[in-house]
């Protein structure tokens, strides 16, 4: 697992991987170099960042985790890459990340399912609309050309999507805790001055939570299945 922010650890996501039994290799890109290869391990997780994508004057090791992440397409490697994770897998596979032209998206939303999703190993199974937590102010404009679009939002279409048969990117975070998300709202008042403040309100985002996990969490141990090779990819799934 790839930790690219001290602001973001792998939080709830962290305790559902585990209890599904996983062992996670949490690696501090800020502070520890990343390994070379994969081969010593079944499954690649990114998690989220303050960052953008392509900040690499000022965060040198972004290059190596999008090089990480194309050597886990190339290895087929089950990967899970969040918010600033799904970003960087989008622009190490062929995609393009910009600043988004409608805004930021901050607070719990839903995404829609594509109807593709319906024969995904990971997202057959999730409600049609299910609750997620947004926190960006980038988007990803442009999908890799072998991308499938598993999920979209009406503000910014490519909410989710998969490189290959076995490698996914979610723009949305669903490793959060409520206080989590307080403490991203304090340090970045330009992002929470441009939705409304019942978007933030304390409830809601402890009853949105409740939500995320209920769907969530399930999904967190799919993952723990597929890279442990119990999960059946369908033969139709496009390879790159």
């Amino acid at each position: 697992m790839l930790q690219l922010d001290d602001q973001d650890p792998a939080a709830r996501l962290g305790d559902w991987l585990t209890g599904a039994g996983a062992v996670l290799d949490v690696v501090k890109t800020y502070e520890q170099p990343l390994p070379g290869s994969l081969a010593d391990h079944r499954g690649l997780v990114v998690l989220g960042g303050a960052m953008g994508a392509l900040d690499d004057l000022d965060h040198p090791w972004l290059a190596d985790v999008r090089k990480l992440l194309s050597h886990a397409v190339a290895k087929r490697v089950p990967t899970l890459a969040v918010c600033l994770g799904a970003q960087l897998l989008a622009a190490a596979t062929g995609g393009q990340v910009r600043r988004g032209p409608h805004g930021p998206e901050v607070g719990v939303m839903l995404v829609a399912k594509r109807d593709v999703a319906g024969r995904d190993p990971l997202f057959a199974d999730l409600p049609w609309t299910p609750d997620v937590l947004q926190f960006h102010q980038d988007e990803i404009a442009l999908l890799p050309p072998t991308a499938e679009l598993l999920a979209s939002s009406p503000k910014y279409p490519n909410q989710a999507f998969r490189v290959g048969d076995v490698v996914y990117g979610v723009q949305f975070h669903i490793e959060t805790t409520p206080e989590m998300v307080a403490r991203w709202a304090q340090g970045a008042p330009e992002l929470v001055a441009t939705v409304p403040p019942a978007r933030l309100d304390p409830e809601r985002i402890e009853r949105g939570h409740e939500d995320i996990r209920e769907v969530w969490q399930p999904f967190a141990e799919r993952f723990v299945r597929l890279a442990a090779g119990e999960v059946s990819v369908p033969r139709n799934l496009p390879l790159v």
